[in-house]
């Protein structure tokens, strides 16, 4: 066994000022530069503990020479795939909306010509604040008949098994994009107080935008699943390869078809107000290896300290 201390960064996942140049990241260790040229080797505290809030994605660069046969990475139940950059193994961990704050371990299985050892590092959780909304609604608006949930049941088992498929090649490269622009409501967490009961959290985040205007992917991938759901209407999913999945809701039409590669930019819908939606926006969701974060922090990864326009 050995401990060694990766390279850190964290996104924050913070609603982007609307009136601000957004600054987004080109992930470094896709191009052969060095993931953190002349920059510091990670932001740690006193106690040697690596941080980030509920929701934030942080990126991990393995102290590793050369190139492992095989780099597992466990944090959680959650498994963390890693790729081979510029200056070694790097790896994207998801912190879920809910993890319960407190000090989890990331451990790093390692193998290669010398043989297997683990790599253990320690991860704070903490807790991000959240927006609460209360409403009050007729109960006919609420509850679901029995028909209507059958059909949900069976959408939410649809979703779950398409999301459980890790692809093991990475299909993203560069820099994640914003897939319309609009106004960001902040919804990313935001909890609903329907009637005195608390409703699931919202785990993406919604971009009011005209309807009918072009939706891109976020970047590189696979279109895995097409839907047209009760909830979230008409909706894309893409595969962006080792567990990385955004997901594109409410749309008014599809333009790509299951198992289609996509390209960063492409259009793959429009925007619309299609399942329930009380009008036109873009719900915009990601998960990470199962961990459900706010899109916006891929977008806030600084990563090797170059940055470009929001695009």
């Amino acid at each position: 066994m050995m401990s060694a201390r990766p390279h850190w960064r964290s996104g924050n996942g913070r609603r982007p000022d609307l009136w601000a140049v957004v600054a987004i990241v080109l992930l470094a260790s896709v191009f052969p530069v060095d993931l953190f040229p002349g920059g510091p080797h990670g932001q740690h505290g006193a106690d040697g503990q690596f941080s980030g809030k509920q929701g934030q994605v942080l990126l991990v660069n393995l102290p590793i020479k050369g190139q492992p046969t095989e780099i597992v990475g466990r944090f959680l139940s959650r498994r963390v795939p890693f790729f081979q950059g510029a200056s070694g193994p790097v790896g994207l961990l998801g912190i879920d909306m809910q993890d319960a704050p407190g000090t989890y371990e990331l451990s790093v299985d390692v193998t290669d010509a010398q043989g297997g050892r683990r790599l253990r590092y320690n991860v704070l959780v903490s807790k991000e604040k959240y927006p609460v909304q209360h409403l009050t609604l007729p109960k006919d608006k609420v509850d679901l008949d029995d028909e209507s949930l059958v059909r949900v049941k069976a959408e939410q088992e649809q979703v779950k098994t398409a999301l459980e498929e890790v692809s093991p090649e990475r299909f993203w490269e560069g820099g994640f994009i914003e897939p319309v622009h609009g106004t960001i409501s902040g919804a990313f967490g935001r909890v609903r107080i329907i009637n005195g009961q608390a409703r699931s959290p919202h785990n993406g985040e919604d971009i009011a935008a005209p309807l009918g205007a072009d939706v891109l992917a976020m970047n590189d991938g696979v279109a895995r699943l097409t839907v047209d759901h009760f909830f979230s209407g008409k909706g894309v999913f893409v595969d962006h390869g080792l567990g990385l999945y955004s997901m594109y809701f409410h749309l008014s039409d599809i333009t790509v078809q299951n198992g289609e590669r996509v390209k960063r930019g492409q259009v793959i819908g429009k925007v619309g107000a299609s399942g329930r939606a009380t009008g036109p926006h873009l719900h915009w969701g990601v998960r990470l290896n199962g961990a459900r974060v706010n899109p916006y922090a891929l977008l806030t990864l600084p990563v090797g300290g170059t940055l470009s326009a929001r695009q």
